[in-house]
């Protein structure tokens, strides 16, 4: 028989049956779907969908994309899903009630923006007041936030325009201050952590998701690439008061960037967007958001502080 017949009489079942989800009507546990994510929670919401499909005769197909795009195919009703770093703006929700609907906003977990820079910079302890002075242009050298730095100008890296690390470097970090115009955008988290570790001089903000889990070997390749530098609300920043965005400083929120994740559902049948949600908030999926370094918000943490 030829070796072509073999591997697809081997698959064929595997086949009919990815056809049939499709082609089922949607319950809380069976179908298919498509739904949208910010893609700086891509680990965590993955790792979810591979259990969640385990489990069901349910296909969950996931759009990886900005967070403004995600809020758009869901306004546009291409998904009836969409997992953000915010929850609905009055005149997006307003929307929503004129075409009949009743979005829901359900939170799922806690994350953070991280800050990276090259492993070679000798200054990775900050305070938010220089943070903010960065990222609206005021302070442009290393030196002007660390007398007798050498490494020049500062070159700001986030993902992308669109992405949620803008829209929260606007309007939580800088707030009364437009961003600098000097700043750089590239498409992925992952291209930051790549840029960062090829430019000494450069300072990446990061979705803290994609350098989380400690049990995840992508990660640790990652983070041996970059430095994530320790940041404090103090005046006066030192080892002593700065802290890393691990889950226990996020729980106590001595860390200062920190997020809400929210699902924004829109599901009046109460179908497999549903069935997708309450498993995000059932004791196994937060349990997925606990092992993935992020902080779940529907679950008790143990507080336990995590020495350097």
């Amino acid at each position: 028989m030829n070796i072509r017949k073999v591997i697809f009489l081997l698959l064929a079942p595997f086949i009919v049956l990815s056809c049939n989800k499709k082609k089922e009507g949607n319950t809380m546990n069976s179908g298919y779907i498509k739904i949208a994510v910010d893609q700086t929670m891509a680990p965590t919401i993955q790792a979810a969908i591979n259990l969640f499909e385990s489990e069901n005769e349910a296909i969950v197909e996931p759009l990886y994309t900005s967070e403004r795009e995600a809020l758009d195919l869901l306004r546009a009703d291409s998904v009836r899903l969409a997992v953000t770093a915010r929850r609905l703006t009055t005149a997006e929700r307003n929307y929503f009630y004129e075409q009949k609907y009743q979005p829901e906003e359900i939170r799922i977990a806690l994350d953070a923006i991280a800050l990276i820079v090259h492993p070679s910079n000798p200054d990775s302890i900050i305070n938010v007041q220089n943070v903010k002075r960065i990222l609206t242009g005021e302070a442009k050298q290393w030196n002007e936030i660390y007398p007798g730095s050498g490494l020049g100008n500062i070159q700001v890296i986030f993902d992308n325009t669109n992405s949620s690390i803008v829209r929260y470097a606007n309007d939580s970090i800088c707030r009364d201050k437009p961003l600098s115009s000097d700043l750089n955008a590239l498409n992925l988290n992952e291209e930051v952590v790549e840029y960062v570790s090829q430019n000494p001089g450069s300072l990446g903000l990061i979705g803290v998701n994609l350098i989380s889990d400690p049990n995840d070997s992508t990660v640790v390749e990652l983070t041996t690439k970059v430095k994530v530098m320790r940041v404090t609300w103090n005046g006066h920043p030192d080892r002593f008061n700065a802290v890393q965005p691990y889950q226990y400083y996020i729980y106590t929120g001595q860390y200062p960037f920190i997020r809400e994740i929210y699902v924004i559902l829109n599901d009046p049948r109460g179908e497999l967007p549903k069935g997708f949600t309450r498993f995000l908030i059932s004791d196994r999926g937060q349990r997925i958001i606990l092992r993935s370094g992020l902080l779940p918000s529907v679950m008790p943490v143990n507080a336990v502080k995590i020495r350097d």
